[in-house]
């Protein structure tokens, strides 16, 4: 589910030339999420590697995420709740 989610997220990823030989990659309703390379690929490439990390956190915070094309990873309430050892 998780690797649907940003492969949906990507999908989606705007490019946009801010110099010379430079890209900037971001996902749209996605703050912070950004990439930057020479080429379009490259900035692509890093936003991959950026927003991937970005969504390991924003899990952790148990911030709420925006659905993308379908695919939602709030689960309602609080993501992980933590479970006593040995089911108790």
């Amino acid at each position: 589910m998780i690797a649907e989610y940003v492969n949906k997220a990507m999908a989606s990823a705007v490019v946009k030339k801010i110099g010379e030989g430079e890209y900037a990659a971001s996902v749209p309703g996605f703050v912070g999420a950004l990439g930057f390379g020479k080429t379009r690929k490259e900035a692509k490439d890093e936003l991959r590697s950026v927003f991937e990390e970005w969504l390991v956190v924003a899990l952790r915070a148990d911030d709420d995420l925006p659905e993308v094309d379908g695919v939602s990873l709030n689960f309602g309430g609080k993501r992980w709740q933590k479970q006593p050892v040995g089911g108790r």
